[in-house]
């Protein structure tokens, strides 16, 4: 064949399939921006706005669990990454839906981060949309899981606390009729009595105040109140059993600015902190209390010189029941309620509490509390200071 008409033929054949390149190119990034630019055809229309109003986590993924759409709280949860579904739990659930066709629903414990400090509680509810996807709503349902704890947590253990020492009346009650020709065993169970009383009786009104401080509209009681005088009236009323433990009580420092609250509730937190620290302090030694204004903050300090806390131990000391020695707190005639009473106080009064401690070196609990804006603080003089000996 002529060498000239092979070339001829050989440059149609490469022009050709240049220019079909260039063509199935231009289709493909025409279909390309066409698919970028369009909803999933498969996916029912308004399916989009239902899922942004419904208030959920929600995600679509296809059939092979690649993710279609996610808003923004499935990443937050740590459920995607990227357009991949990471929880296997999910994915196991996701399977077993596109293969029987039926709606399923769980509750799912997921870690928080790569280091799985704290954990996400959410229910999930997977269900087939569309021709092909699969949808997944999610609910955080943390708080309302952790509440439900702290309600089973606290009946247990108000079960618990209340169980001790009516059983302990019951049996003194027991020996007592027994041993009623014994003048002097007659005494000491009786003595046993008031005392499990007397610990029934204060167990009960913490139980109570607690409840009612947690169901309590701070607002609908608040007024002006002087922190000065409301820790006075603390320290007045701690004064019987700083007096029987011969434990000095002394106020030093002042608050100058006034602070909105109830000023029964700020009282029963300071008086808690107050006694606290007296029946942990030895026999004969000396709680002081401070009051200064800081920042705008009324701060006061109850320091003891008790046996202190250990540092893992003061993460949990405001929870209620919680003792870090019950036999000593039985001892003491603690209730494991002051603690959390003072924190709940302090919360509800917009301020704070956190605790100083070392083993050996007693505790220093203080309380900041918001000062009212005021153009001229009269509650009192920032130099003056006051005693109070209990």
């Amino acid at each position: 064949m002529n060498p000239v008409l092979l070339g001829l033929i050989a440059g149609i054949l490469g022009l050709a399939v240049g220019v079909f390149g260039v063509l199935a190119f231009a289709a493909s990034q025409r279909q390309r921006k066409e698919m970028a630019a369009s909803d999933d055809p498969a996916i029912p229309d308004g399916a989009a706005e239902v899922l942004a109003a419904i208030g959920r986590a929600y995600i679509v993924v296809d059939a092979i669990d690649g993710v279609v759409r996610a808003s923004p709280g499935s990443y937050a949860f740590g459920l995607v990454r990227g357009h991949t579904l990471v929880p296997p739990e999910l994915l196991e659930m996701t399977a077993r839906v596109r293969r029987d066709g039926v709606i399923e629903e769980r509750q799912l414990e997921l870690q928080r981060g790569p280091l799985g400090q704290g954990s996400t509680i959410l229910h999930v509810r997977v269900a087939i949309v569309g021709e092909e996807y699969i949808l997944i709503l999610a609910d955080d349902r943390t708080e309302i899981a952790r509440t439900e704890e702290v309600r089973n947590d606290f009946v247990a253990n108000v079960s618990h606390e209340l169980k001790t020492p009516v059983g302990a009346i019951s049996l003194l009650s027991e020996a007592l009729d027994d041993a009623a020709g014994d003048e002097e065993a007659v005494r000491r169970f009786a003595a046993r009595m008031s005392k499990e009383s007397t610990r029934l009786t204060a167990l009960v009104q913490d139980i109570i105040e607690l409840s009612r401080l947690q169901s309590t509209d701070m607002v609908d009681r608040a007024r002006e109140v002087d922190i000065n005088s409301l820790v006075n009236d603390a320290v007045e009323a701690t004064r019987l059993p700083a007096e029987t433990r011969n434990t000095t009580v002394v106020v030093g420092g002042s608050v100058q600015g006034l602070v909105y609250g109830d000023a029964k509730m700020l009282t029963t937190a300071f008086r808690n902190l107050i006694d606290n620290a007296i029946r942990y302090s030895p026999a004969g030694s000396r709680v002081g209390v401070g009051l200064r204004s800081r920042d705008g903050m009324a701060q006061v300090s109850v320091t003891d010189q008790g046996p202190g806390i250990d540092a893992e131990e003061q993460e949990r000391i405001f929870e209620r029941f919680y003792r870090i020695d019950s036999a000593r707190s039985r001892h003491t005639g603690g209730t494991g309620l002051g603690l959390s009473i003072v924190k709940h106080v302090v919360a509800n009064h917009g301020g704070e509490v956190n605790v100083w401690s070392q083993p050996g070196q007693g505790s220093t609990f203080t309380v900041r509390l918001p000062e009212m804006e005021t153009s001229d603080t009269t509650a009192g003089d920032g130099n003056r200071e006051q005693g109070v000996s209990a």
